[in-house]
């Protein structure tokens, strides 16, 4: 239990992630993250909840590599995939890739029944046959699994880390793509069951499932595409990237069949992009993502549809809901779908029941609310009568829990089961804010206060922007949490503007193409909102964000004085710059015209920028260049309003983690971001009496007092 919000106890927190349902519903699995001894990662290990909430949680696999990917065989067994060294194994690795491990339902030892060279991943299991899928790194010449692994001897051997690419695009978020291509492999899980009369006896090899490629040279097809399997395992359904001239692609939706291989398309529409697909109970429909191609004037719409999985025309799920639905999980008997919206600042489950006419033709599909918490819920599973449905839930009020929400009286509060890990008792209250902008929109935020926060001693206040643009401050974020402001007497207020989701089409509109016009006008009309109230003192406010948010923080450190302090992190500044060399150019080519991102573009407003900015950005990051960081950081000291002096020195700082991607993932670095970022604020924007302002000395060589000393 964390008693003081202090950073580093903080990210010692175990932290629950990922949810699966036996299928005869009497066994949760959840993974929980804990430090290793040396504190410098994360340590993933696979948990039991009761789903009666009657029993405590038991954990059930402990390794020094993680686990991860649990799914449940049809008999009860648990597969999941680590990285662990297998015992088995005549050469063993213990820096080798992650392999399919099975746990038994009778308690044996877990074992090795699937690995190769390139690693395994996203496991699947049909729920009425012995058919498993699984997705596995393949070099492009490789013939077959002991080619592949000559292959990679050989590039390792040779210290050879060189791609060539003919394609687009060539890294995606944090990771470079290729030269190995993700494929699916089917396989036979009969013989694997516990209780084979043919278990080997002492010394005898166990068996081994036989992996089959069913795509075999899918070039880029299926990179961050998230396969299925039917119920009878017959037909895998995935997302299939195709590319498209100009460096554009599509998604579409595929089916394969498991015993021949052979591909054919169930959703090829040039207006959107198609992802996720779910097979219904009964092996009927197909449920998938999908996304409208946007342009610079109109924004993308997103949401569900459905297909036959025999072929036939697809049509939109819920088309006047107002909403964008996500994560579908079928209904036992294939009437309806549980899902995910964004909904004012909460992401609720809500029903969807398929109503169709007597002729067979498709009615108006019925949208239910089911949860009516303050939360946001995520890995929904639900149990084989349909009545009980479980989740994790998170909100501001704590981290991922596991719960049980009763799917037969809606809406109802869903209802806390014995989590593996505890929650952490808040350094303060939360609450709403909300105002009406000129054009008559509603803009809303969450406000986290510190205790004893009144009219006799208001809080500074601190402007948290999110990223995306498309998101809402919804759920609790390790990486950005404000409790860990507000334990050190800061006003954190979370709000979101126009292009933020979950407050219709036409909010998310208002702001498409103009991330300087609505955005800004909202974030400061929210901000007069919360300093207007007496437990917020107007007179020290900071404002900082992270990639769309950091866009946002520069943006506003060029067109307002207000605050005193920006923090600006993996930020988006010179936007021609941006375009050309983010990760997925294509995107940002729908995003805005040229002349739409120099008219929004922040570099132009430097020398109107007169506040101290904190600069943070990692080399790794594809999504945003380390470039923008680079070029903003130099012209800040250069050409802002507040330059580097004679001597060199600035008020500004900037924060650069060279091994470090879009987030910053270690323990250890992630302690010095919260540290940095609580001096460079205390140096600027003091929260408590006793803390040193901006005008206080350093230590002669351009240091401030509160800088962690492991940064030298």
């Amino acid at each position: 239990m964390v008693d003081r919000w202090d950073v580093e106890e903080y990210v010692g927190v175990p932290r629950v992630s990922g949810l699966v349902l036996s299928g005869d519903g009497q066994r949760l699995v959840t993974g929980v993250a804990t430090l290793d001894s040396k504190k410098t990662k994360y340590l993933t290990a696979l948990w039991e909840v009761d789903p009666t909430g009657e029993r405590p949680a038991r954990r059930l696999t402990r390794s020094a590599k993680s686990e991860g990917g649990a799914a449940f065989t049809r008999g009860g067994d648990l597969l999941f995939t680590s990285a662990r060294p297998d015992p088995d194994a005549k050469d063993g690795d213990d820096d080798g890739p992650p392999a399919l491990w099975l746990l038994p339902r009778d308690g044996a030892e877990a074992r090795v029944v699937a690995a190769r060279k390139g690693g395994l991943g996203g496991v699947k299991v049909a729920t009425d046959a012995d058919v498993l899928i699984v997705t596995g790194d393949v070099l492009p010449g490789a013939t077959d699994a002991e080619h592949d692994e000559q292959l990679r001897k050989e590039r390792k051997d040779k210290k050879v880390a060189a791609i060539l690419h003919d394609g687009y695009p060539v890294r995606y978020w944090d990771h470079d793509l290729g030269p190995d291509q993700p494929h699916v492999f089917s396989a036979d899980l009969a013989g694997l069951v516990t209780g084979d009369d043919e278990a080997p006896l002492a010394g005898e090899e166990e068996a081994r499932l036989e992996l089959v490629d069913r795509t075999p040279q899918p070039r880029a097809a299926l990179v961050e595409q998230t396969p299925a399997v039917s119920p009878d395992g017959t037909t895998i359904v995935t997302g299939w990237t195709e590319p498209r001239a100009r460096a554009d692609q599509r998604s579409r939706i595929v089916a394969i069949d498991v015993a021949s291989g052979a591909r054919r398309t169930l959703v090829a529409d040039d207006e959107v992009d198609a992802w996720s697909p779910v097979v219904s109970p009964d092996g009927r429909w197909v449920v998938y993502g999908y996304e409208t191609i946007s342009t610079p004037h109109r924004a993308p719409r997103s949401g569900l549809a459905l297909v036959p999985l025999a072929g036939g025309e697809p049509r939109v799920l819920a088309p006047e809901w107002d909403r964008w639905p996500g994560s579908p999980v079928w209904l036992p008997d294939s009437s309806g779908l549980l899902v995910v919206a964004d909904d004012e600042g909460r992401s609720p489950i809500f029903r969807i029941d398929l109503a169709t006419r007597q002729d067979g033709a498709a009615a108006s599909d019925t949208i239910t609310r089911v949860t009516s918490d303050d939360a946001a819920f995520t890995d929904v599973q639900v149990a084989p009568d349909g009545r009980t449905a479980y989740a994790l839930r998170s909100s501001y009020l704590a981290p991922a829990h596991p719960v049980r929400i009763d799917l037969t009286a809606v809406p109802t509060q869903a209802v806390p089961l014995r989590s593996p890990a505890p929650t952490p008792e808040l350094p303060g209250r939360l609450e709403e804010v909300e105002t009406t902008v000129q054009d008559g929109r509603r803009v809303r935020a969450w406000l986290a206060l510190p205790e004893g926060a009144d009219a006799g001693a208001p809080a500074p206040l601190l402007l948290w922007i999110h990223g995306g643009p498309l998101g809402s401050w919804n759920a609790w974020s390790w990486r950005w949490n404000p409790w860990l402001l507000v334990a050190q007497g800061y006003a954190v207020l979370l709000p979101d503007p126009a292009l933020s989701t979950g407050y219709g089409q036409d909010f998310v509109q208002a702001g498409w193409g103009a991330w300087g016009r609505a955005p800004f006008t909202d974030l400061m009309a929210i901000t007069d909102a919360a300093e207007a109230r007496a437990d917020v003192d107007e007179t020290r406010t900071a404002a900082m964000g992270g990639s769309f948010g950091g866009y946002m923080a520069n943006w506003v450190a060029g067109h307002t004085d207000r605050f005193r302090a920006i923090v600006t992190h993996a930020s988006l500044w010179a936007l021609d710059q941006f375009g050309p060399t983010t990760d997925a150019s294509f995107y940002w080519q729908r995003e805005m015209t040229p002349e739409m991102a120099l008219e929004s573009s922040p570099h132009r407003h430097v020398e109107n920028i007169v506040t101290p900015m904190l600069v943070v950005h990692g080399d790794k990051d594809y999504r945003v260049p380390i470039g923008e960081g680079l070029r903003l950081w130099y012209e800040l000291l250069a050409k802002s309003g507040l330059p580097a002096d004679e001597d060199g020195r600035s008020p500004h700082r900037f924060l650069y983690f060279p091994d470090e991607n879009h987030w910053v993932l270690s323990p250890q670095h992630a302690v010095v971001w919260y540290q940095v970022v609580t001096a460079f604020l205390a140096e600027h924007v003091p929260a408590r009496t006793g803390d040193h302002g901006a005008g206080e000395a350093g230590d002669g060589h351009g240091k401030r007092p509160g800088y962690p000393d492991v940064l030298g």
